[in-house]
């Protein structure tokens, strides 16, 4: 791990300082021990089980945390499916021609290109103002006609300078090598070796797209001798996998409407709705979900039609309903607007199980802990970290895996999700001392009327 990378770590240990308490073992219901996939990775990611909904307590999974062996919680966060474990972004070869040397931007190109029917590149001619003298920085014209997907970034390669390198870069887009705009006014390429390290920063990334990009120096003086240009697309879309949950519930109307309500036992997040009856069936659904049995009903899907016409294998059945985002309450209701006859509906909520990503403070073993109502785990700037470490390190990377071994261990169980009820001692003093003090003065009226009157 390098220097700057420590020093990222050591950045969020300080901001993550207040969640660095002791955590007794009533606090929480159930822990599962932790397996690292590598050792002295300082950043590590857990792929949440169903285990782990079931044993949450909080909405938001507040109530996840991880621990060192000496009881200290560190810092942690729970991420969606797709931030730690996003794929690599593509990249694909660009054609790129030098252009004369120039000594800054202050003075332009003329380019006079030649292209084939589809509008490719195949010769180039540049020239520049009488002005401009020779020598200096690099200049070169990008060929992305081909492209037909959104361009992020260029990736440059060159050969390695025998001086260190710090070159500053401008890079303008054309779709006609005519007019010219500015798609990143001011970049900086470096290239640095010291101690057997090496650091190189060729990526320039873009603001719009253009067919055609040509790279330009700030200022003169030596520029890097390339050897390759490619383009950086956005990456595709991760398939992840879906986990369902299978509900059964019961029958019942609500203000002379039929319905079906139904609990979920964990805390999943839910993104997919589906229905199944047990015959062939077409029927029309509203969904509902609420947190508490006594809260209104929110909406959340329909009306849509679910069918099923024969059986798993060679029969047909409506695609999963998707919800607007995702939702961790516990009930939810099914209305039909058709007819449904006597066979109950099994309500199926879909999900992606999401990754709690945490650092490696304090002495191993770590173990993971779920179920509390009465703590809850402290923010921590743990997507920044990883932004900035993908930036040093290329943007696929991510976090050594971690791993839930074995069964969970149970804790202070159900005890943990009961809240605890803290008392206010300076009122009920302050009230004992109110009472006694009307006391005390209710008792020498009652002794000042006893007493005889006296004599005149």
């Amino acid at each position: 791990m390098s220097k700057r990378s420590w020093y990222a770590l050591a950045l969020v240990s300080v901001l993550a300082g207040g969640a660095q308490a002791s955590a007794p073992a009533q606090d929480y219901a159930r822990q599962w021990p932790l397996a690292l996939g590598q050792d002295n990775a300082g950043a590590y990611r857990v792929l949440l089980d169903e285990a782990v909904y079931l044993g949450a307590h909080e909405r938001g999974l507040r109530d996840v945390e991880v621990f060192n062996a000496q009881g200290q919680a560190v810092a942690a966060a729970v991420l969606s499916p797709a931030q730690p474990l996003a794929q690599a972004p593509r990249t694909t070869g660009l054609p790129w021609f030098p252009l004369p040397a120039q000594d800054g931007a202050g003075n332009d190109i003329h380019l006079i290109a030649e292209r084939d029917d589809e509008g490719n590149i195949r010769r180039v001619q540049a020239g520049f103002p009488a002005r401009t003298p020779a020598g200096g920085a690099g200049s070169w014209l990008v060929d992305a006609s081909r492209v037909r997907e959104p361009v992020r970034a260029l990736l440059l390669e060159w050969k390695t300078p025998s001086q260190p390198l710090q070159a500053g870069y401008k890079v303008e887009g054309s779709d006609d090598l005519r007019s010219w705009r500015t798609l990143n006014g001011s970049t900086t390429l470096l290239d640095l070796e010291r101690g057997g390290e090496r650091l190189r920063q060729g990526r320039i990334a873009l603001d719009g797209q253009a067919r055609y990009l040509r790279l330009l120096p700030l200022r003169a003086g030596p520029g890097p001798e390339l050897t390759g240009v490619a383009a950086e697309l956005a990456p595709a879309e991760a398939q992840l996998q879906w986990d369902w949950q299978e509900l059964r519930g019961e029958r019942r109307s609500v203000a002379g409407r039929e319905g079906f309500e139904f609990r979920l036992p964990g805390r999943f997040p839910v993104e997919r709705a589906d229905v199944r009856l047990p015959d062939n069936a077409a029927v029309q659904w509203t969904l509902y979900s609420r947190e508490d049995p006594d809260a209104s009903w929110t909406w959340r899907a329909g009306p849509w039609v679910a069918y099923q016409v024969g059986d798993d294998r060679a029969g047909a059945r409506s695609e999963p309903r998707a919800l607007a985002a995702a939702v961790r309450d516990r009930y939810w209701r099914l209305v039909p607007t058709t007819p449904v006859g006597e066979g109950m509906p099994v309500l199926r909520l879909g999900y992606r199980s999401e990754v709690l990503v945490f650092l490696a403070q304090g002495q191993p073993p770590y173990t993971l802990a779920a179920g509390s109502a009465r703590r809850q785990r402290g923010e921590a700037p743990i997507k920044p970290l990883l932004d900035a470490l993908r930036a040093q390190r290329g943007p696929d990377w991510e976090p050594a895996p971690a791993y839930l071994a074995g069964e969970a261990q149970e804790l202070a169980g159900e005890r943990a999700l009961e809240p605890l009820v803290e008392h206010d001692w300076k009122s009920w003093l302050l009230w004992a001392l109110l009472v006694g003090g009307a006391v005390l003065v209710a008792l020498l009226g009652m002794s000042l009327l006893r007493q005889p009157p006296r004599a005149p």
